[in-house]
């Protein structure tokens, strides 16, 4: 089996299948990531442009290994140093950089999107790595992985995702994946940082921490936009982490074997303390992990991957 689209922009262009597909791949892929020598031919011939007009650590660099990794030529496209700071529109860059021919473009841009603009002009795969407020699919993907490789069974578990849910692509993308399993999902912040329309997600909603971390099973806190103090949403960050930040103490209450989560950056002290960041209970690092062999499977499925071909040599 193999995805019928090119491009993967938003969660809700999956179907379960095609998220099984790919969490199975992942899987299949992580393997190679525990031997001596991290090399298989895979995707040798492919060609991989990661353009990224934002910062980041953990998404480009893994999409960066993932395409090495598997054989495949990786170009890191920088704006800053391309013809885009000449003057050169961001529909001539992409049109130039598909005549050179390669197989799929990763994108992350500020504009909410983007993506979407590209992949009706160009005939390159592309692959969103974070569109504005709008969504980041593939750390969906890997959360969903990373909860997947813990939990036996999904279903019913209560997750709750903790933080600026209005600002927030992760939680979004989180939103629109768990939604499609039988979970008990509440979104918790404070009434200034959840979204007017919050719910129309068919979620639960808390602005009381205590409330609805009992019972949980799995926790997911968000980076507090630091840049974003200067709206005047929060009173203060110190109001913010006395209120929302995890730490053990609030935590008493969440059920045995809770995973502790967060899409990184962290900001320690505020959303989450580091005795919870490092705990026994956080997969903050296994999330990196996965991400990792996540976005192996994703530059192999969109660029024509047949998941019963064989991936190891």
């Amino acid at each position: 089996m193999s995805m019928r689209k090119k491009d993967l922009l938003e969660i809700e262009d999956l179907d379960s299948i095609e998220i099984n597909l790919i969490i199975d791949t992942a899987l299949s892929f992580k393997e190679i990531l525990s031997r001596n020598i991290k090399k298989v031919p895979t995707l040798r011939g492919k060609t991989v442009i990661n353009l990224f007009y934002e910062p980041s650590t953990r998404t480009r660099t893994s999409f960066e290994i993932a395409g090495k990794i598997l054989s495949a030529d990786v170009i890191n496209f920088s704006p800053s140093s391309s013809s885009l700071s000449k003057g050169e529109s961001m529909l001539d860059t992409i049109k130039n950089l598909e005549a050179m021919k390669p197989d799929i473009m990763v994108v992350r841009h500020s504009t909410a999107g983007t993506p979407y603009f590209m992949s009706k002009r160009i005939k390159s795969g592309v692959i969103n790595a974070g569109d504005g407020f709008h969504e980041h699919p593939t750390q969906a993907l890997l959360d969903f992985f990373t909860i997947k490789e813990h939990k036996s069974n999904i279903e019913n578990l209560k997750i709750v995702i903790v933080g600026d849910i209005s600002h927030s692509r992760v939680a979004r993308s989180n939103i629109h994946l768990l939604k499609k399993y039988n979970v008990d999902l509440t979104v918790l912040g404070p009434r200034t940082l959840l979204p007017a329309e919050i719910e129309k997600y068919n979620v639960k909603v808390e602005t009381n921490l205590d409330r609805a971390l009992e019972g949980a099973d799995v926790v997911m806190a968000l980076r507090l936009q630091l840049e974003r103090q200067n709206e005047g949403l929060l009173p203060s960050l110190r109001e913010y982490a006395m209120l929302y930040g995890l730490n053990n103490k609030k935590l008493r209450n969440v059920n045995d074997g809770c995973l502790i989560m967060h899409p990184g950056p962290l900001n320690r002290g505020i959303e989450i303390d580091p005795e919870v960041a490092d705990g026994p209970f956080s997969v903050i690092l296994d999330q990196v992990t996965n991400g990792l062999a996540l976005r192996m499977a994703l530059l192999y499925l969109f660029t024509g991957g047949v998941r019963e071909r064989e991936i190891t040599a």
